[in-house]
């Protein structure tokens, strides 16, 4: 069963993860900008502003 989500390996770019030291793969801002909405998983690189406190997010300012 093929997924159709937006981030099937297939429509990403190198621009948009690189892997960690330990293996992970790590998504870039320009990822999460083009995927359009924060995942809350407290992502290293989100452009979201989310707050696990009150669980709210602010999208950066530029």
């Amino acid at each position: 069963m093929e997924s159709d989500s937006f981030s099937n390996q297939s429509n990403l770019s190198p621009e948009d993860y690189y892997a960690s030291g330990e293996g992970y793969i790590i998504f870039t801002e320009k990822y999460h900008l083009k995927r359009g909405y924060c995942c809350k998983n407290i992502c290293k690189h989100c452009p979201f502003g989310y707050n696990k406190k009150n669980t709210t997010t602010t999208k950066k300012q530029e």
